[in-house]
């Protein structure tokens, strides 16, 4: 049984930061990636990172955040810089079984999921 859970979340100030970590149990980590979603707002892909440590980060992202791994402790990372008020939601860990194609922004092929961590930015 796959088992994600999410933790670092918190309230920061614009400009701040804050590490997001998954810890993944019974999963082999082929294909992992960061989601969020707002309140009000569709869920959006914040980026990913195949089996090889390769990621790929959404525009809006890229410069301020980073994704990375440990294998040896089964657990996923978002570093998350410069944060910015639009920054603000749940943010999600999530796995799929097979290999990643690319980094499917929507989600729709990640089987399991974590149960979120709230992300506040204040101005």
């Amino acid at each position: 049984q796959v088992q994600l859970v999410e933790s670092g979340g918190g309230s920061v100030q614009a400009g701040g930061s804050l590490r997001l970590s998954c810890v993944a149990s019974g999963y082999s980590g082929r294909c992992m990636g960061w989601f969020r979603q707002a309140t009000g707002k569709e869920r959006e892909g914040v980026g990913g990172i195949d089996m090889n440590g390769n990621t790929i980060l959404r525009n809006s992202v890229k410069g301020r955040f980073t994704i990375s791994k440990d294998d040896a402790e089964n657990t996923l990372y978002l570093q998350m810089n410069n944060l910015k008020t639009e920054d603000t939601a749940m943010y999600y860990c999530a796995a799929r079984p097979l290999d990643c194609i690319g980094f499917d922004y929507r989600g729709n092929s990640y089987n399991y999921w974590g149960q979120g961590t709230q992300v506040t930015v204040s101005s």
